[in-house]
């Protein structure tokens, strides 16, 4: 474009776009030189080919109404899910033919598998099987022997289909197009590219035009795996529309960014037009352009064809059928891991008359925590100084049962596949990320954050804003001026859910975009894990106004849920190690399950107890939770861990309105215990809410504080994974 200029009305025309509208009128005989052509384009697809035959649907009826086209993808098709894992990119690369894509460019994730046993060998089957060219200006594989052949270092102008060009010329309706490929530097670090190298792509840019205008090609399209957002130091689609004259247009990839018109850069000299298409097959992206004689664009319109209200392709759904019955047959295979506990994804806990919520939307949970630890895993993976990683809670879609964890069970948990992103940020964001993730609680909210690397102690009661009392990272307090790096999924780190710091952060381009699914983050660490013992660790927990409980003690996170639901008192003391009362425990359970009494027990020995006691007491005889013996509830007696199992069983059978027959727990020391103790000792044990020590319950021993705790936090997890009585 460094040759072409303005004419006429074209000079002063001011270049926009809205989708349906063209911005200007031509005269008849300025348009007898013009040449309009449009370009479809895709992106970021990730082996994502659930919705590739609605897709199919609507470029088949694009493509015949604009039958001057060319159709290009801006790079990362493969990793994300199983189609992939299964397949190595063969499934996407045979739809890709079929559709007739006319040029690729590699994004990052083309090269994930460097490091694995075969290398790059899908990559190059992927490349040699291609019925279209790969463009790759800056992209040197000529030190993997896996390419040999393969790669041309040119322009070229007659490409061969399953080879690597820097660009090439494409002939649309008699004129002549020029193609060239960029991919992000980043890929060194957020891939495993091993003996392929990247050059700058600015200087790959101003040699890829020059050889284009030296072939006398005036219309030139770069195809971008760069990123049209945010300069984290490599660069951008605006950066390379600033510092690169004579491109025309940029199709680009790698932010996922859903750009619903096009981009324009240097609009009143030598516009450049940048779109992206977003991810996954979910939109086509249709860019309509008409040049001038001079090769100067003079009309476009850019819009996004949504792919998932329409019908599927009978042709391409029969094309899948095989892959994706494959898939349903992978998804019921085992990840590797096995759960031995309820990994809790659970919402809408209520539990008192405060209406207080709970769950993976306001509060720790066994799942949210394996989430963040394989995240901050695999991140460390890529950047040894990330300290930290951060999972939103609306992103944790259900629970894992005890037992075999399948891949199925994984998507259930991750279905969004959000990819991962590593953000920079100074410890007065972090404190601000943490406030908004606490903003509403108790109320449940999307932003409420898991996280695994840090521990956070807020206090439930100050206004929102003000809440966090400790963030430590390694035991050390949180520094304002300090940075920190954070693992995270790219939705959180665009400021998803509101969070504006997190946002800023991004946007100033303090961020690495590394990719790799969050649902595969999951499941190689819980293959790494093999047995999932996990449970609460304290990482989220609420200030106790309570002087005898340290913050360190493995109790503390079972106390401060109970707390938080108002279930304990505001009392300066919990005495932790006392053992609890019959009438302690029966207010607590009552106090759980917010239940109600119509009138006053049958009792005689409930004298000097509170009014608010004797109501739960009440509450808990009329549920059928408690009997008494001989007109007494002996309110001051100790309990035993067998008593406090058999009102825990009846609490449940209340619950529900059924009776739970359990599987005989392999305790040795049951005695001479009734069936009916031992079928409740059982149920605890089955639904994790109390367990043994060295193959004996214990039932005759007294229960503390600290231990009842535990007990009626997860008693509370158990009922939210039965259903309630009508």
């Amino acid at each position: 474009m460094s040759k072409k200029y303005f004419k006429g009305a074209a000079a002063s025309m001011l270049l926009f776009s809205v989708a349906g509208i063209t911005p200007v009128a031509v005269s008849a005989e300025e348009g007898s030189k013009d040449f309009s052509m449009t370009i479809f384009h895709t992106n970021d697809t990730h082996a994502k080919l659930d919705n590739v035959a609605k897709f199919a649907t609507v470029l088949k009826e694009k493509q015949e109404a604009k039958p001057y086209n060319v159709l290009l993808n801006a790079g990362d098709v493969f990793s994300g899910t199983l189609y992939f894992n299964e397949f190595l990119g063969q499934a996407d690369l045979e739809f890709m033919n079929y559709f007739g894509y006319d040029a690729m460019v590699f994004g990052n994730h083309e090269f994930d598998l460097g490091d694995s046993d075969d290398g790059h060998k899908a990559l190059a089957d992927f490349v040699k099987g291609a019925k279209f060219p790969i463009v790759a200006a800056n992209t040197d594989l000529s030190q993997d022997s896996l390419f040999d052949g393969l790669q041309t270092r040119e322009v070229v102008e007659n490409a061969e289909d399953g080879k690597v060009y820097n660009g090439i010329i494409k002939e649309v309706n008699g004129e002549k197009i020029g193609i060239f490929g960029l991919t992000t530097e980043e890929t060194i670090s957020i891939a495993s590219p091993d003996k392929v190298t990247f050059t700058n792509y600015i200087t790959e840019a101003k040699a890829a035009v020059a050889a284009f205008e030296e072939m006398g090609i005036n219309k030139i399209i770069a195809l971008t795996h760069l990123g049209s957002e945010t300069d984290n130091g490599f660069g951008t689609d605006v950066v390379l529309a600033e510092n690169v004259p004579g491109i025309d247009i940029i199709v680009g990839g790698h932010s996922h960014t859903e750009l619903k018109e096009p981009k324009v850069i240097n609009k009143d000299k030598e516009p450049v037009l940048i779109v992206q298409a977003n991810e996954y097959y979910n939109f086509l992206g249709e860019l309509d352009i008409t040049f001038d004689e001079n090769g100067v664009i003079k009309e476009y319109n850019g819009v996004l064809h949504a792919t998932k209200e329409v019908k599927e392709d009978p042709t391409v759904l029969e094309m899948l059928k095989p892959y994706a019955d494959k898939i349903d047959e992978i998804k019921n295979n085992p990840t590797g891991a096995t759960a031995e506990v309820f990994l809790s994804g659970l919402r809408d806990m209520t539990t008192n008359i405060k209406t207080l919520t709970g769950g993976v939307r306001s509060s720790e949970s066994n799942l949210g925590n394996i989430i963040t630890d394989g995240m901050l895993e695999k991140a460390k993976l890529i950047d040894p100084d990330v300290v930290i990683a951060l999972q939103n809670g609306g992103g944790i879609r259900t629970s894992i049962n005890k037992g075999s964890i399948s891949y199925g069970d994984v998507l259930s948990v991750l279905p969004f596949t959000n990819p991962l992103a590593i953000i920079e940020v100074t410890g007065e964001e972090l404190k601000s990320t943490v406030e908004h993730s606490l903003k509403n609680y108790p109320k449940e909210s999307g932003a409420f954050l898991h996280m695994a690397g840090m521990k956070v102690v807020f206090d439930m009661n100050a206004e929102p804003g003000k809440r966090v009392v400790s963030m430590k990272i390694d035991g050390k307090e949180v520094e304002a001026d300090k940075m920190y790096k954070a693992a995270t999924n790219n939705f959180t780190a665009k400021g998803g859910d509101g969070f504006e710091a997190l946002e800023k952060a991004y946007n100033a381009g303090r961020v690495s975009e590394p990719g790799f699914s969050d649902w595969e983050n999951f499941a190689d660490h819980l293959k790494s894990l093999g047995t999932v013992k996990q449970g609460l660790e304290g990482r989220v927990v609420a200030l106790l106004p309570y002087t005898d409980v340290k913050m360190d003690s493995w109790a503390y996170p079972y106390i401060s849920d109970i707390y938080t639901r108002g279930i304990l008192n505001d009392s300066k003391t919990f005495k932790p190690g006392a053992q609890i009362t019959r009438a302690e425990m029966v207010s607590w359970i009552v106090k759980a399950h917010d239940l109600k009494a119509t009138g006053k027990a049958p009792f005689k020995d409930l004298d000097g107890l509170t009014d608010e006691l004797k109501a739960d007491i009440a509450a808990a005889y009329e549920h059928g939770i408690i009997k008494g013996t001989d007109d007494k509830f002996m309110p001051n007696d100790k309990v035993t861990r067998a008593q406090f199992s058999l009102i825990i069983e009846r609490a449940l059978e209340n619950y529900t309105g059924e009776k739970y027959t359990a599987e005989k727990a392999p305790y040795t020391d049951f005695g001479k215990y009734s069936e009916e103790a031992v079928n409740a000792i059982s149920l605890l044990h089955e639904f994790d809410i109390a367990t043994g020590y060295e193959g004996k319950f214990m039932p005759e021993q007294f229960t503390t504080h600290q231990q009842a705790a535990k007990i009626i936090s997860n008693f509370l997890y158990t009922t939210k994974q039965v259903k309630k009585a009508e």
